[in-house]
């Protein structure tokens, strides 16, 4: 099983969870963004946009897929976290009876692969945008 990583980073210190999400770099942006397509993007769309009315429950009680550009909440969570919401699947980290189309990766994609879709996906966020989040992580002791 390649959860590794997620689990790893349920106990993580600061220092192993340090820039984990190489935002900044150039081809695992682009390699992010292809497995992104390949991947993602069919619920959270091509342009990172999402379901429509994702906040809202459709009558199974499933959340549709938020969207990972600003407009979502992707940002409003530390990296450590993303990390496990995408190795894990998202009825994993919430548990209880939360209820989740969100199916966990971590069987599907590698552990790089993984950082690099976050990678790419914070990548397309406006610089003030990825200014909170960095801020974010580092008040949650990420950076």
């Amino acid at each position: 099983m390649k959860y590794a990583l997620a689990l790893a980073l349920l106990g993580a210190s600061p220092a192993l969870a340090a820039g984990i999400l190489p935002y900044d770099d150039a081809a695992r942006v682009a390699e992010g963004q292809v497995i992104y397509a390949e991947t993602c993007a069919s619920c959270h769309g091509a342009d990172l946009e999402g379901e429509d009315n994702w906040r809202e429950a459709d009558a199974d009680g499933y959340l549709p897929a938020p969207p990972h550009d600003e407009t979502g909440h992707t940002w409003h969570h530390p990296d450590p976290l993303l990390v496990q919401i995408v190795t894990l699947g998202t009825e994993a980290i919430v548990g209880g009876t939360y209820q989740s189309n969100m199916i966990g990766f971590g069987d599907v994609l590698t552990e790089d692969q993984i950082l690099n879709v976050l990678a790419y996906i914070k990548s397309t966020w406006p610089q003030q945008v990825i200014d909170m989040h960095n801020e974010m992580n580092t008040r949650a002791g990420v950076n």
